[in-house]
């Protein structure tokens, strides 16, 4: 869980289960509850304060049972804003641009209300090319439940790319969330069920 300033906090939640309707891990409804609560506490703990907004990002696609735990989790501590993200690990939708280079970093194509596809990662035109080796993926990201536009979201997921400070790469593909939740994860697995583990995101930098 980050804020604006890209301080982060680490809670592990509990065992999801892969679904067998669509093949996608899910948590039931008291451990979607259990998660965002104690994230929300953690980050109290971490900044004497609570977030008026939470947006969460998720690379499986939400369940109603995993919406109204994170609901029930919001409105009991105030919350006033609680938005969610979707973003899946891939999309077939790719841009082709008419110029020597990729399409260029931020660039955001709109498929309908819902389904956006973000290019995280291009060309940039301070450096005249694009910095990197391969033909870059855009980033997928559908709303669920959201107040602000995908305009805005886009531009919150772009300026999360840009907060891994352990490389000196411009950008990633996948916003600090997701790099961070998998990085974690590899680490917390190691843990027992009892372990309790260490709440600040730069011990695991």
């Amino acid at each position: 869980m980050f804020n604006q300033r890209g301080d982060g906090v680490i809670v592990r939640g509990a065992a999801a289960k892969v679904s067998r309707h669509d093949r996608q891990p899910h948590l039931a409804r008291a451990d979607a509850q259990s998660l965002l609560t104690d994230a929300l506490s953690r980050y109290r703990s971490e900044h004497r304060h609570l977030p008026a907004r939470v947006v969460l990002h998720k690379t499986s696609s939400y369940t109603p049972y995993e919406i109204a735990g994170f609901r029930t989790a919001a409105d009991a501590a105030e919350v006033d804003t609680l938005e969610l993200l979707w973003l899946p690990a891939s999309d077939p939708v790719r841009l082709f641009r008419s110029a020597a280079h990729p399409p260029l970093r931020g660039t955001l194509l709109s498929i309908d209300d819902h389904r956006h596809v973000l290019y995280t990662r291009g060309s940039v035109p301070f450096y005249g090319t694009y910095p990197g080796m391969y033909i870059p993926s855009p980033l997928s990201f559908r709303l669920v439940e959201t107040e602000s536009s995908p305009e805005h979201l886009a531009e919150e997921l772009l300026a999360l790319t840009k907060m891994n400070w352990n490389q000196t790469q411009l950008d990633a593909r996948q916003p600090i969330t997701l790099r961070t939740a998998d990085r974690v994860g590899e680490i917390l697995r190691h843990l027992g069920p009892q372990d309790r583990p260490q709440g600040r995101y730069a011990f695991y930098m």
